[in-house]
């Protein structure tokens, strides 16, 4: 039998001499997960007996995370607009800077009901989301990986429960989306890292997260045209489009999408004051 005090002193310093940078938080949310307990309560009381079964449960993940293994992963769960979704190595994990968007696009359609595309669904975290705050839409989550759209069917199943109603998912690539404009939203997160870029990524994500969710190409940009050249086809006049890009990139993809017809409208900063998100409708 163990204590929870030993048990994190010796995780802490098996991730510390690993580098991971978040050695004492990861070690107390994984131990936390194992006794179904809340952080807080491990940090004030510091003599929780733990059972041998848990003690060998929280030494393997404490193995992975060495290893830099994401806690997400580990998990299989990662919060994101105060929802619990299930993720694994197939889909991104998904991140605050995209909550920001989903915040957004639920102000402009409250008490609207948006059809709406999700263009590289993964984990479904945006349109589920969405969709859950606006009860009288419907959506089409897209996305090139079969393996990611298992794992958005899942949570769309636990997380909205009129899923095949509202939402539906589609193992597509948006080249191949039928050029009728039915959409009034089109929110798209795809992958806008450099191709040359991804090996300075932390090890968490390049060892572990899909690399088809990252790889944007040459000058990252790869992606984020084809969803600026379809959407001119399947959005609907004065529709909006809302696309995250990654830092410096809010030049180009102003450029692309002025020189394609679209009207700014919003800007959205991310906690650094990186422009992360541009929201734009069609003239």
């Amino acid at each position: 039998m163990m204590i929870s005090s030993s048990a994190l002193k010796n995780a802490e310093s098996i991730l510390k001499k690993s580098q991971i940078p978040s050695w004492r938080l990861d070690a107390e949310i994984l131990l936390a997960k194992v006794l179904c307990k809340d952080r807080s309560e491990l940090i004030i009381r510091n003599n929780i007996k733990i059972s041998n079964k848990k003690a060998f449960t929280f030494n393997r993940y404490i193995d992975r995370r060495k290893k830099f293994e994401p806690v997400a992963y580990i998990l299989n769960n990662k919060e994101f607009f105060s929802l619990d979704f299930f993720v694994n190595k197939n889909s991104l994990i998904p991140r605050p800077e995209t909550e920001l968007m989903v915040e957004k696009a639920i102000k402009i359609y409250q008490n609207k009901a948006p059809n709406i595309l999700d263009i590289g669904t993964g984990s479904g975290c945006i349109i589920i989301s969405v969709l859950r705050h606006l009860p009288k839409s419907r959506g089409i989550g897209l996305d090139i990986s079969k393996n990611a759209i298992k794992v958005a069917k899942f949570n769309s199943k636990r997380l909205l429960k009129v899923y095949n109603k509202r939402i539906k998912f589609m193992n597509l690539s948006i080249e191949k989306l039928s050029n009728n404009r039915i959409f009034d939203l089109i929110l798209a997160n795809p992958p806008y890292i450099n191709s040359k870029d991804i090996r300075n990524l932390s090890r968490d994500i390049k060892r572990y997260e899909p690399k088809i969710a990252l790889d944007g190409g040459k000058d990252g940009l790869d992606v984020i045209k084809k969803v600026i050249y379809k959407s001119l086809k399947i959005l609907k006049h004065n529709g909006t489009l809302a696309i995250e890009i990654g830092n410096n990139q809010y030049f180009a993809v102003s450029k692309l999408l002025r020189k394609n017809g679209f009207k700014e409208t919003t800007l959205l900063k991310d906690y650094k004051n990186n422009i992360r998100c541009i929201f734009s409708t069609l003239k």
